[in-house]
C-alpha cells in the first residue's frame, strides 16, 4: 500500500469518526425521551426505532455524497442489495443493541465499515454511552479515540473468557453449550458492537454468535487489525452477503474451538 493509500484511509477514518460523533451525541440526547419502537417480522424481541431509521438515512445519504459509486448494505433498508462485493461496500449498522437503547439506556452502538473489492479496509465503532469510537483497520492501526490498541494475549480456551449469544445459548444451538462450560468464563451482552469493544480492549478472548454481515462487518476490520481469526464455523471466511455463525478469536482459542466443534 503506497503512502497516498495510508493518507486516503486516514483522511476517510477521520471523516467517519466526525460522523459518529455528532450521531453519538445526538443519540445521548434520546435515551430519556419518547421513542417510537416497533417490532420487526412480528417478534417482539426484535425492536426497531424511529431513531434507528433516521441515523441509518443520515449515514446512507453521508455516503452517498462522498462515495457516490459505492454499494451501501444497511439494517433497515435504506441501502442496496448488492450480489457481489466488488468495488467500495459500505456497512451501516445504526443501532446495534435496540433493545438495550429502548430499556437499560447503555450498552448500545453504532457501526459503520469500509470494503474495498471484499477486502476489510475501515471499521468504526461508536459505543454511545461510553462516549468512545474505536476505528482504524489493518493498514493504518485500529484505536479508542486516539489511542492505539495493541493485539490480546494468545490463551488457551480453559484461560479464556468468551463472549456468547444468550439467545442462541438459550435456544440450544450446537456449540454454543460446549464453549460455555469450556472456557474459563462467558459474558452475554446483547449487542455485537458493544460485545467486540470487550474484545479489542483485550478484556476478553473470542465471540461466538451468529450476525448479520452489518453486524460483524466493523468489528471484523478492526478484530483484523489486532490480529484476531475471524471465521465461520467451520474456519472457513466470512459470507459478508449473508448472515454467519461467526467465530472471533486469537489464534490459540480459535484453533482449539475450531477443532473441538469438528469433533
Amino acid at each position: 500500500m503506497t503512502d497516498s493509500d495510508l493518507k486516503e484511509l486516514k483522511a476517510i477514518d477521520q471523516m467517519v469518526c466526525h460522523w459518529l460523533e455528532e450521531l453519538m451525541h445526538q443519540a445521548q440526547g434520546l435515551v430519556q425521551s419518547h421513542l417510537d419502537v416497533q417490532h420487526k417480522d412480528g417478534d417482539t424481541r426484535n425492536l426497531v426505532t424511529n431513531v434507528d431509521r433516521e441515523n441509518e438515512r443520515w449515514l446512507d445519504q453521508k455516503i452517498r455524497t462522498f462515495n457516490p459509486e459505492a454499494k451501501i448494505i444497511s439494517e433497515e433498508g435504506f441501502g442496496d442489495h448488492p450480489l457481489d462485493m466488488e468495488g467500495d461496500v459500505w456497512f451501516v449498522d445504526p443501532i446495534d443493541g435496540t433493545m438495550n437503547f429502548v430499556h437499560e439506556h447503555t450498552d448500545f452502538a453504532i457501526m459503520v465499515a469500509l470494503y474495498r473489492d471484499g477486502q476489510p479496509l475501515l471499521g468504526w465503532i461508536a459505543d454511545v454511552m461510553g462516549n468512545d469510537i474505536y476505528h482504524g483497520g489493518p493498514a493504518i492501526g485500529v484505536q479508542i479515540n486516539q489511542q492505539q490498541l495493541s493485539a490480546s494475549p494468545d490463551l488457551q480456551l480453559s484461560q479464556s473468557i468468551l463472549m456468547l449469544s444468550g439467545r442462541r445459548l438459550v435456544a440450544g444451538d450446537y456449540g454454543y453449550k460446549t464453549l460455555a462450560q469450556k472456557a474459563l468464563a462467558f459474558r452475554v451482552i446483547g449487542s455485537a458492537g458493544i460485545t467486540f469493544s470487550y474484545l479489542l480492549k483485550g478484556q476478553v478472548n473470542g465471540y461466538f454468535s451468529k450476525l448479520m454481515p452489518w453486524d460483524v462487518a466493523a468489528g471484523r476490520v478492526l478484530a483484523e487489525g489486532l490480529g484476531f481469526i475471524v471465521t465461520n464455523l467451520d474456519g472457513q471466511a466470512l459470507n459478508m452477503l449473508s448472515s454467519n455463525t461467526v467465530l472471533i478469536a486469537t489464534d490459540s482459542t480459535h484453533h482449539e474451538i475450531v477443532t473441538m466443534l469438528k469433533g
